[in-house]
């Protein structure tokens, strides 16, 4: 069985045989030619359909498809030197439409003249722009640097508590109810700043985690007017 590639990698592929998966990102009909632009979480990958692919002209924007199709050079004239693929296209021998999608909010745009609770109560739809999965990449680069360099140094990630005793640091407490004793709250930590003088107490003094803090406070707009609420 042919193992699925993500699009980026079709640069080292050229004439080999691939299978790709992911969305419809874009579709360009000419004559008896289907272009689409597929798209998974590395990027994006021009497809191209002869006219022996008959269900070519079902596609609409988000449909989930499986591509079989051999990696080749584009001509001259279609290369796109915007796109980390563009020097290469993959030409369909087979398509499999996997799921489709009714149109609904557009995800080829940042996202930004969306409004704000359309965006969150449709999130899972959201995540699919480029400009946020690309974000949530460069936050994973940047933590696995921060461990990284850490590490090497040698200091210990240790995770504290998320459910403790109430300890006022300045701002409201997230209260969580406890299930054994009723009438009793768990909060959850505004900082872990007693854990982490525990721990130094104890000689793990080279310490450090990716910390979660809560606090209860209501939004600052100083400042902040024109900022993103959303990545």
């Amino acid at each position: 069985m042919k193992l699925r590639i993500y699009a980026t990698d079709i640069v080292n592929k050229e004439g080999a045989e691939v299978m790709l998966m992911g969305w419809v990102h874009a579709r360009r009909d000419h004559g008896k030619l289907v272009f689409i632009d597929l798209r998974d979480r590395s990027g994006l990958a021009q497809v191209v359909f002869g006219p022996e692919i008959k269900n070519a002209g079902d596609l609409r924007l988000e449909y989930v498809v499986k591509v079989v199709g051999e990696v080749k050079r584009r001509p001259e004239a279609m290369i796109n030197d915007e796109l980390p693929t563009g020097q290469f296209e993959v030409s369909a021998k087979s398509l499999e439409i996997l799921a489709k999608s009714e149109a609904f909010m557009p995800i080829d745009t940042d996202g930004y003249e969306i409004k704000e609770e359309n965006r969150l109560k449709y999130r899972y739809l959201d995540l699919r722009r480029q400009r946020l999965t690309k974000n949530i990449i460069a936050r994973h680069k940047i933590t696995k640097f921060i461990r990284d360099f850490l590490s090497e140094r040698g200091f210990l990630e240790i995770e504290t508590p998320i459910l403790s005793k109430s300890t006022p640091e300045g701002a409201r407490d997230y209260l969580v109810p406890s299930r054994l004793w009723q009438g009793k709250f768990y909060a959850l930590p505004q900082s872990p700043q007693q854990y982490k003088q525990l721990l130094m107490i104890a000689g793990l003094e080279k310490y450090f985690q990716i910390a979660r803090c809560f606090r209860d406070e209501d939004t600052r707009e100083t400042g902040s007017r024109n900022l993103p609420s959303l990545i």
